[in-house]
């Protein structure tokens, strides 16, 4: 009897979020750790240059993959479930046939048109970045495109099959060989080779490609080595003959609207990178140098803990697509609510406490992270939140796309990016007219976007597919009832303990300290109002002896 294969192994809703949570949160942790020595290397000029590349990126990622992987997950989830395994293995060759092609067209674009992009970035302003420093980043992010899409495909194909500890496992290997070539290839072009801060930032931006390639060889062996247990079927059926063209008309259907969901987020980064600048410079009086830097913190550096709970919001999507599409596939309107508010239960739970806690600390956080800052500590502060909405605004367009309601998947990004448009350089004009930081205008204006998408698709789910948000509403006032006490707790312990230091090392104690005080009383109060079981089901008593 051959040994099992430990990482090879189908999971339930919840527990499956919980291990590509794990995987994501682990991959975004190491993510947050090299920015401490990689802003020491490069500094906020070149922060503001990794910004400029990435986000532009990302754009192009959106375009060329964001949809497809999940799209692979929800058709190949679809064909497990029917027992159809011709048209699963031709839909997987076919979601990597077109994430190819997508991405060999999106580089040739970067690098042909990379010089356009970066003089649409920076305009006729002078000084910090050049130009040519923009154009060059732009080209080396470009190369990462011909891999990540076929890589994501491979992601999609594993998750479709409920197999989700292969694809966590990859992300944290991308992530080891990435941030490795963060640090140590940025030190030594700028230290030992003493090459320019737009060619340390280069070589940055060059591990997103050199990870990714780690990644796809893991999962293409893991692949190979398991092609058992994916040929198995679940049930025997005489199987249709599935044309070609319905799986890719039904990939494109699918994945059109995760990529919409990727493409309007990256665009309100992108009215950010065309509008804070100009907008700091030319309405609020800030120099250029100093605008630059704000940016960066928008872009870069304060959005790497946004990203924690994007992990959070990424690993619950990526177990409720399969498991949601199987329901909705068997028409099951019962598991299809309590998936859904389950979903939604769980991210408010984690992360709602997260966002107060990260935003108390922002002071200790940033030092620790980055050193003493005039702005920084107070774009954080508030950064975070909108870090927050984006969780819950993908987690509700995505349950819309699950429910293929399209239409209301497109008005509701529509509408969100429409206000952030109309409204991003006139809060900045508006806030430095009342004396309130002139950048909070910009995060507002991102929040204001993604609260009115998030009550479109809400609304949706509640009339038309009488999805019963009534425990999920009575969870959240428990959540936000139990988050103020945290916050409360916080603050009384902030005249015994500051919170923060001047020495980056003592913030680690203060931040591990009010952690665990803050955890301690959140889950201390949702374990005896019960929230906790009626978010995670009965199974947590298990683990909790809470009591029914």
């Amino acid at each position: 009897m051959k040994k099992r294969d430990k990482t090879m192994y189908k999971s339930s809703f919840v527990k499956g979020a919980f291990i590509t949570t794990l995987g994501i949160v682990i991959a975004k942790i190491l993510g947050i750790l090299y920015v401490i020595p990689f802003h020491a290397i490069i500094g906020d000029e070149g922060g503001a240059l990794y910004g400029y590349a990435y986000t532009i990126y990302l754009v192009f990622m959106s375009l060329s993959t964001a949809g497809i992987p999940l799209a692979i997950s929800k058709v190949i989830s679809e064909y497990q479930t029917l027992g159809y395994m011709k048209a699963k293995k031709r839909a997987f060759f076919l979601g990597k046939s077109i994430a190819f092609i997508l991405g060999l067209i999106s580089f040739v674009i970067l690098m042909l048109c990379a010089p356009l992009i970066a003089k649409s970035i920076l305009g006729n302003i002078t000084g910090g970045n050049s130009i040519s420093d923009v154009t060059f980043v732009i080209r080396v992010i470009s190369t990462a495109i011909l891999i990540v899409p076929v890589l994501s495909i491979y992601r999609g194909y594993f998750e479709g099959h409920r197999l989700f500890s292969p694809p966590s496992i990859s992300q944290v290997i991308e992530q080891i060989i990435r941030v490795s070539v963060i640090i140590f290839g940025s030190y030594f072009v700028l230290k030992s080779f003493h090459l320019s801060i737009a060619s340390a930032t280069g070589m940055a931006l060059f591990g997103a490609t050199l990870g990714a390639l780690g990644a796809y060889f893991y999962l293409a062996v893991k692949r190979f080595k398991n092609k058992k247990k994916f040929n198995q079927s679940i049930i025997k059926v005489n199987e249709p003959i599935v044309k070609d063209r319905v799986i890719i008309k039904k990939i494109l259907l699918y994945a059109l609207p995760f990529i919409m969901i990727d493409i309007f987020k990256s665009l309100y980064n992108y009215v950010d990178m065309v509008t804070v600048v100009k907008g700091l410079v030319g309405i609020a009086k800030f120099d250029i140098d100093d605008a630059e830097v704000i940016f960066s913190m928008l872009s870069t550096w304060s959005n790497k803990f946004n990203m924690i709970l994007l992990a959070i919001s990424s690993g619950v999507i990526v177990s409720l697509i399969p498991n949601l599409t199987q329901s909705v596939v068997e028409k099951d309107q019962k598991d299809i609510n309590k998936k859904i508010n389950q979903a939604i239960g769980v991210l408010l739970y984690l992360m709602i406490p997260m966002a107060i806690g990260i935003s108390f600390l922002s002071k200790s956080i940033w030092i620790l992270f980055y050193g003493d800052s005039i702005y920084g500590p107070s774009v954080l502060a508030y950064y975070i939140f909108a870090g927050l909405l984006v969780g819950l605004f993908t987690a509700v367009v995505s349950i819309m796309q699950t429910l293929k309601d399209y239409k209301v998947v497109f008005i509701s990004l529509i509408s969100g990016l429409i206000l952030k448009i109309l409204l991003n350089s006139y809060l900045i004009g508006a806030f430095y007219r009342m004396g309130i930081r002139p950048y909070y205008g910009v995060i507002s204006a991102s929040i204001i976007g993604y609260i009115t998408s998030i009550i479109i698709c809400v609304v949706v789910l509640k009339k038309k597919y009488k999805i019963n948000f009534e425990d999920n509403t009575r969870n959240f006032i428990n959540i936000l009832f139990s988050t103020i006490l945290m916050s409360c707790g916080l603050v009384v312990m902030s005249f015994i303990i500051p919170t923060y230091s001047m020495n980056r090392v003592l913030n680690i104690l203060i931040i591990g300290v009010y952690a665990v005080i803050g955890m301690v009383i959140y889950f201390g109060i949702t374990y005896k109002t019960k929230t906790i079981k009626d978010i995670f089901g009965d199974k947590i008593n298990k683990y909790f002896k809470i009591k029914k």
